[in-house]
């Protein structure tokens, strides 16, 4: 089958391989024939090393398809199902699934740095985040694959596998943002613009927008921002809506530590501060101590929006069927696989494409 494939990390294109087979499918797995997979600058920095990859390896971890095998011990699905993927699988049973954190289950992500899911040649291979949606298969653990409707388009569905969950869950189950909420979000790409929309889903009355480019304003506003400004002008901005009192929530979409300490400075006292964006292991972000003890705001992570995929899968599809999500209007553009190199390559500059979707149609 087709696949691109990353030979080491640092590079900065992936080669289209032809010669790329899966494992076989064992007794607790399935087989994907992948439909749809999102381009997430995630798996721009799983190339450059911010975030932790192996290589070789199968890039892409945003993902929908139609499961065409079952291992022998999978009861929950079937051949012909329609599925999103997940890259944090829930056990179900260890510690983090029993406490109602799921997407900290550890179990099959450890098993993903471990267990090579693809071959090119005879050489193993390991799939990105032990998924690999840059392929036209995958076999993962049945865990790791959530139903759907027929009738939901697959380019829709691999939204929700990642960017979508990851931005309204942040805001939704991490901050759990009030109505009437002032909040500010801070970066307005592809989970940003997600952000935005799931705190005008929680009924935010004010929410302000932060990016450099310029030409993503507009697409902040139309997603529910209130209000948009550079980085520039956020101080200007927080002194005529807050009077410089700060925000109620704010969010770091961006990963950096200049963009978190920009969202700690900006939110007030009392305050909420979300870490969304996936930053560098050795990037450090420095708070007196004085300072966390007299502000009494609360610092979050935000991983993958705190989601239970087996309950907010669905819940981000509902919300689009009833148009108060809009999915649709976040796919940008469409490509195949051999124009996935260009796509990564408009992730690396700073683009106005929210998402870009590979079809495997």
């Amino acid at each position: 089958m087709k696949a691109a494939v990353l030979n080491r990390v640092g590079d900065t294109k992936l080669e289209l391989r032809e010669d790329v087979s899966t494992i076989d499918v064992g007794p607790r797995d399935i087989r994907i024939q992948v439909r749809a997979t999102g381009v997430c600058h995630s798996d721009v920095s799983a190339m450059d090393g911010t975030l932790p990859a192996l290589a070789p390896g199968i890039i892409g971890h945003e993902g929908a398809g139609v499961v065409t095998e079952t291992g022998a011990q999978v009861d929950h699905l079937a051949v012909g199902d329609h599925v999103i993927v997940t890259f944090v699988p829930p056990c179900g049973t260890c510690p983090n699934c029993l406490r109602g954190q799921p997407h900290l289950c550890a179990v099959h992500a450890i098993a993903a740095f471990t267990t090579p899911r693809f071959r090119v040649g005879d050489t193993p291979v390991f799939g990105y985040a032990g998924l690999g949606t840059f392929a036209e298969e995958l076999v993962v653990p049945a865990d790791g694959a959530v139903k759907i409707a027929e009738d939901v388009p697959f380019e829709i569905a691999a939204l929700v596998a990642c960017g979508v969950t990851t931005g309204v869950g942040a805001v939704v189950n991490t901050a759990r943002v009030e109505p009437g909420a002032d909040v500010l979000v801070i970066g307005c790409g592809g989970v940003g613009i997600s952000v935005i929309q799931g705190a005008r889903l929680a009924g935010a009355a004010r929410i302000v927008a932060v990016d450099p480019v310029l030409d993503k304003h507009e697409p902040a506003r139309r997603f529910g921002a209130t209000h948009v400004t550079t980085p520039d002008g956020l101080a200007a901005c927080n002194a005529e809506l807050t009077a410089n009192l700060g925000f109620d929530y704010a969010f770091d979409v961006v990963g950096i530590p200049a963009t978190i300490r920009s969202a700690w400075d900006n939110a007030r006292r009392g305050g909420t501060v979300v870490v969304v964006g996936a930053g560098r292991a050795d990037a450090m972000v420095s708070f007196s101590a004085q300072e966390l003890f007299l502000h009494d705001k609360r610092l979050l992570g935000s991983f993958y929006g705190g989601a239970n995929v087996r309950r907010d899968y669905a819940k981000m599809l509902e919300l689009w069927r009833s148009g108060r999500l809009d999915l649709s209007g976040m796919i940008s553009k469409r490509l195949r696989l051999d124009e996935i190199n260009d796509a990564l390559e408009v992730l690396r500059s700073p683009g106005t494409l929210i998402r870009q979707i590979v079809s495997f149609e």
